[in-house]
């Protein structure tokens, strides 16, 4: 090939007569290249695990030029080359070159040189997504220039423009597609310049990682900034911001005595959202010291919201971007969960600074080791700073069972180290973040909190600067206790959710109680499980052994509790110590629940007795067997609950009184029917409605004072989302008495005064989800309250988010036409994801009517899920996903209608990798 041109560096081409040209040799590749993939795109390929290799040849250090243009962008890059010290000279590589990533339908190559010299068509291999440089050495110096379009990338994947802002996103592999690079974790570089250049009108705001270097006005009204991060770092934590943006500062003293300069950026009219998210973050940095005494590393932490962003936030270093969902937030658009949401994930982005930037993963099979880490910090953060931990705990592992168990047993079941990908993104998955956090709670279990930072500090000791393996964090936990954890290694590579089944015995002549724990699992051998139990005395109801924490490591043990006085019930898994399923050997015993719910001294075993006495009752119900005895316990342990003046956080009473949700009682049933389960929680939820009315309202009253009582002012402290909380749960049971039209028009009365006299988000939202699925003599009421909430949305993204949601989640024997008409109203676009998922993704979780009979629901979300391939496969992917594939538990009408979405989705004559992974996993026999 003949010699392509180089770039002068600083020069801006025209739209129409670029100053880098490629040769007609390299045009032609590109062109061919970029439409091979698209009139034939690739076969998917299957990345195993076992078969990760090192490269030979790594970048050390990273320059990088941007000049943004309309309709274009040009990318400059110089790549400092280094031979890998990982990679050993006997290593049986498959490219003894420099192999660099690139995605040929978003990259076009203008130029290539090697040491200042222009390379010719056999020094360098160009083929579908890579670019194969020969002949590198130690130091060389590899040139390139590209260009990419970010007004068309509408996979959000890259360098991409949302509104009139650029924001880029590059995790897992997005990195790709602004240039050509070695995009994988494994390779840490330190990016010594990234210079950007925009025109300063449109672009005032010019951001990357690191520290700002310098900055200055260049010709025809432009203007550039230049960033320097100093610590090395995988491509996947680059970024860069450009646009017009407020912003609202503040500064954090460290516990060393540094001032960190933070920054916090979003549209000018959002920038008084930003409060809550600003002292979110001064909290985390607080924590972090106090708890593991890691300290922030650099001079300035830059935060900017983003409208249109595939993910919750990403943490790239120092320059973390976020969905404005989890960053902005006002009493007016925002609920308390909304709240806890921004806190929790403004913390969860920082504490990756240390969990997966400081120290990152080698390959993306280790995904868990920085999210189940984060996440695991970002729950005790919650718990110990704003909320209660019983709460807290709560909150987690409804999502644990309501989510992460579902995925567990279905055909995207996989370990929390998965063994093998087609698609990365399909893996940011409940199993890698829930349950890995989960598996990281039990080294905190079995070491206790002392252990547990012990190892942690080894494990930065060792591994700062690093990308690394869940092997190399085992080590440290295992090394800095002196104990053998190899059994506990068996958590990383075992799928499904591991049953623990207990029987017991009493011996009252002796005082012995003998409690027997039996597991199983997937894995070939016993898992290591730590079982928190606590025994509660039989007739006083009181405590007479703490929790110990009992270490099931073998298919059956047998624990022994002497010196015993009385019989006693046991408290078994408290707090949720270990990700299993727990189930008695014989029949449940459901006045020992009943006792639990009412004696039991730890806060979320209390709570956990109650939803498993409420599910058995709806299973009966369901099942049309007799449930006399179970409803009367539910009664007992409902009035109990409402009324006892031993819970002094209303969170948990109202957790406690509320039903399982339908997901939840999903996993209690071999094969699933939705409507029957919906019908049967309803039925219950309305006996009890009826038999504590009275002290329901009551109690709703009550609340209702003293939330007036308070004013207008609002806070989100743990009292006063307590009593918001708990109110609304009295709403919701006081609404569902709805049997006759004079019930329907009281309870749409009810709502609608709650509606109207709300302060914040929290309360009117609570109102609208129950007037949207009012019916007969509540019609009037609906349709008000949706038109009523759209205008004060005011066109406010977020509050219209809600909007669609609650819509879509209606329980209305019309929903699906409602739905089909909520994607054609103009404020919707596929092209948004948080609008995508408002509509779509809430009706694929209104199971009684997505899952209706006559197959609407799927035929509907079939048709979606082809649009939005094309737009954004991720989002298209993660809705498949968590809607379609598991047809085989819905029985064989339902199933056969399901299927037949997934055979033609696989029959597209285009599809995405993303989506193709997922239906081939739905489709497998």
């Amino acid at each position: 090939m003949a010699n392509s041109t180089d770039v002068a560096l600083g020069a801006p081409p025209s739209k129409k007569l670029r100053t880098v040209k490629s040769s007609p040799n390299t045009e032609a590749l590109n062109a061919a290249l970029a439409a091979s993939s698209i009139a034939n795109p690739p076969k998917p390929v299957e990345v195993i695990r076992t078969d990760y290799k090192p490269l030979k040849w790594i970048v050390k250090e990273v320059e990088l030029e941007f000049r943004l243009f309309d309709g274009y962008t040009v990318v400059d890059s110089t790549l400092i080359i280094g031979k890998n010290p990982n990679a050993a000279d006997d290593d049986h590589n498959e490219y003894e070159g420099l192999v660099l990533n690139g995605d040929e339908t978003n990259v076009k190559l203008l130029s290539l040189s090697k040491d200042d010299v222009n390379l010719t068509r056999d020094e360098y291999d160009l083929s579908p997504g890579k670019l194969i440089v020969s002949n590198v050495q130690e130091g060389s110096v590899v040139k390139m220039t590209v260009e990419i379009v970010p007004e068309d990338n509408l996979q959000l994947s890259g360098l991409y423009k949302s509104g009139g802002m650029f924001c880029s996103q590059c995790e897992a592999e997005g990195f790709r597609r602004i240039t050509y690079y070695p995009d994988r974790p494994d390779v840490m570089a330190t990016f010594k310049r990234v210079r950007i250049e925009a025109e300063k009108a449109k672009f005032p705001v010019l951001l990357s990682n690191g520290n700002l270097l310098e900055e200055g006005d260049c010709e025809d009204g432009k203007h550039y900034a230049v960033w320097h991060d100093p610590y090395p770092k995988p491509s996947y934590l680059f970024a860069l911001v450009a646009g017009d943006l407020g912003c609202m500062s503040d500064t954090y003293m460290t516990k060393s005595g540094r001032k960190v300069d933070l920054k916090f950026y979003s549209e000018h009219g959002n920038v008084s959202k930003l409060r809550y998210a600003v002292e979110s973050l001064k909290r985390a940095m607080k924590w972090d010291e106090d708890t593991f005494g890691l300290e922030y590393d650099l001079d300035l932490f830059n935060v900017v919201a983003v409208e249109s962003f595939n993910m919750g936030a990403m943490e790239n270093k120092s320059l973390n971007v976020f969905n404005i969902s989890c960053v902005l937030a006002c009493p007016i658009t925002s609920t308390d969960a909304n709240y806890q949401r921004v806190e929790g994930i403004i913390g969860h982005e920082y504490f990756h600074n240390w969990t997966g930037n400081r120290v990152t993963c080698r390959d993306w099979f280790q995904l868990t080791l920085k999210e189940g880490l984060t996440v695991f910090r970002d729950q005790q953060f919650s718990g110990q700073v704003n909320n209660s931990a019983a709460v807290k705990r709560i909150e987690d592992v409804l999502v644990v069972r309501g989510r992460q168990f579902n995925e567990d047993a279905g055909p995207m079941s996989h370990p929390i180290r998965p063994d093998s990908y087609v698609a990365m993104d399909n893996f940011y998955t409940a199993t890698v973040y829930r349950k890995g956090a989960e598996v990281i709670r039990m080294y905190d279990t079995i070491l206790g909190s002392k252990g547990f930072r012990a190892g942690m500090d080894l494990y930065f000791k060792r591994h700062d600067g690093q990308a690394v393996t869940c092997d190399d964090f085992l080590a440290a936990m295992a090394d800095a206790n002196n104990v053998d954890l190899s059994q506990f290694a068996r958590w990383y590579s075992t799928s499904g959710t591991p049953t623990v089944t207990y029987s017991s015995s009493f011996d009252a002549e002796k005082g012995l109680y003998q409690l027997t724990l039996s597991q199983s699992s997937r894995s070939d051998e016993p898992l290591f499980i730590p079982v928190a139990v606590g025994l509660m005395d039989k007739e006083s109801g009181e405590e007479v052994v703490s929790t110990v924490i009992l270490e099931l490591k073998e298919a059956k043990q047998t624990f022994d509790f002497s010196d015993l006085k009385g019989n006693v019930v046991p408290s078994i898994l408290r707090n949720f110590s270990a990700p299993v399923k727990l189930v008695p050997a014989s029949d449940i015993d459901e006045s020992e629940l009943a006792f639990l719910a009412c004696h039991d001294t730890d806060g979320f075993n209390r709570w956990d007795s109650a939803q498993r006495l409420y599910t058995c009752a709806i299973l009966k119900v369901m099942g049309q067997e007799e449930s006399k005895s179970t409803i009367d316990l539910v009664h007992q342990t409902f009035g109990k609950t409402l009324t006892d003046e031993t819970i002094s956080d209303d969170s948990i009473r109202a957790y406690a009184l509320k039903l399982p949700s339908e997901s939840t009682l999903a996993e209690s049933v071999e094969v699933i029917d939705p409507p029957a389960i919906h019908l049967a929680r309803k039925l219950v939820m309305t006996m009890i409605a009826r038999t504590f009315q009275d002290q329901l309202m009551s109690c709703y009253n009550k609340l209702t004072a003293l939330i007036e009582k308070d004013g207008a002012e609002f806070n989100v402290d743990g009292v006063s989302v307590g009593r918001r909380r708990l109110r609304n749960v009295c709403l919701a049971y006081l609404c569902s008495i709805v049997d006759t039209a004079e019930e329907q028009s009281t309870a749409a009365a009810l709502a609608t005064r709650h509606f109207e006299s709300a302060t914040g988000m929290t309360d009117k939202l609570s109102a609208f989800n129950i007037l949207v699925s009012m019916r007969g003599g509540g019609e009037e009421a609906r349709d008000a309250a949706i038109k009523k909430f759209y205008e004060d949305a005011n066109g406010d993204p977020l509050v219209l988010d809600k909007w669609f949601a609650s819509q879509a989640s209606a329980d209305l024997p019309d929903i699906i036409e409602r739905v089909k008409n909520l994607v054609a109203h103009p404020d919707y676009s596929l092209e948004k994801p948080n609008r995508c998922r408002s509509v779509i993704m809430s009706f694929t979780m209104n199971e009684a009517h997505f899952h209706d009979a006559s197959g609407k629901g799927y035929e509907f979300l079939g048709e979606m899920l082809e649009k939005l391939d094309k737009v954004n496969p991720k989002v298209a992917a993660r809705t498949t996903a968590g809607s379609l594939i598991g047809w085989k538990r819905y029985g064989d009408e339902r199933a056969k209608k399901m299927k037949i979405q997934l055979e033609k989705l696989k029959a597209l004559p285009r599809i995405s990798n993303d989506l193709s992974e997922i239906v081939a996993k739905g489709l497998k026999k």
